[in-house]
């Protein structure tokens, strides 16, 4: 997001990110259409614009002014607001062992980012990250719920389709092809909002689809959890110093995906 930023406006980025990857995902879209049953296509729709479309575009626009660090750990978020939608909207009993477990969770996010530094200039841009968590739980949610007797291809690709046809008329607003026929295009920025598209939005959406149905709203929800840990691991690839308080932090993420998850 911030790469693509660099040339495109948050409006932009998120709209290319969605019609990628519904392209990315098109000939599953064509293929799948016709054979869910039409009361079906509302909620597939709906689980497009909260799973994915409203998201991207609260992301690029809190991530304007807020730093990886402060969105990461507002990110965090994701798990209790699983839990307290699936609560308020789908009469989930609220375990308090998956409460405890969460809130370990998030306070081992909190540490390890806060032991690389946090600015919390402009720290209400991060409210648009927040709303984009009880998108995401009130998603998996619907998934879990109402969606899991089909298969994550077909939702997610069905869902992503619906997102790139709402995303073109974004573009076309913002001047986005305009730019294509300029004399400095920005392919770097395309191109990273592209990826995001595919790998971010496509391949992740029907990964993340299948974990809701095969395992559970709570803990397809933790995923949340394991990015602080996947991005340290890049850093520590590419030569950063990893700090014993991160790796106490991770003891703790790890700690709190445990007790939400065990039998």
């Amino acid at each position: 997001m911030k790469l693509g930023m660099e040339r495109l406006s948050p409006w932009q980025v998120a709209s290319l990110r969605m019609l990628c990857a519904g392209i990315s995902l098109s000939p599953f879209f064509f293929r799948f259409i016709h054979k869910i049953p039409v009361k079906k296509l509302p909620l597939i729709f709906l689980s497009g614009l909260l799973g994915n479309f409203f998201p991207a575009f609260l992301f690029c626009i809190a991530e304007m002014q807020v730093d990886s660090g402060l969105a990461g750990i507002l990110n965090g978020f994701t798990p209790l607001m699983t839990l307290v939608t699936g609560a308020l909207l789908f009469n989930n009993a609220i375990i308090k062992r998956q409460l405890l477990g969460i809130s370990a969770g998030l306070i081992g996010v909190v540490l390890l980012f806060a032991s690389q530094g946090i600015s919390t200039s402009y720290w209400y841009y991060g409210l648009w990250i927040l709303v984009a968590t009880v998108c995401y739980g009130t998603n998996i949610n619907l998934v879990r719920r109402h969606l899991k007797d089909y298969s994550s291809v077909q939702v997610s690709a069905i869902s992503l389709g619906f997102c790139a046809i709402l995303a073109l008329p974004v573009l076309l607003y913002t001047h986005f092809f305009a730019l294509l026929s300029g004399p400095a295009v920005p392919w770097t920025s395309i191109g990273a909002a592209a990826t995001l598209g595919i790998l971010g939005s496509g391949i992740a959406t029907v990964l993340f689809y299948f974990l809701i149905s095969r395992t559970g709203a709570m803990f397809a929800s933790m995923v949340t959890y394991v990015l602080p840990i996947v991005a340290l691991g890049w850093g520590f690839l590419a030569g950063e110093h990893i700090t014993l308080l991160q790796v106490l932090s991770l003891g703790i993420i790890l700690g709190g995906v445990y007790l939400v998850n065990r039998k």
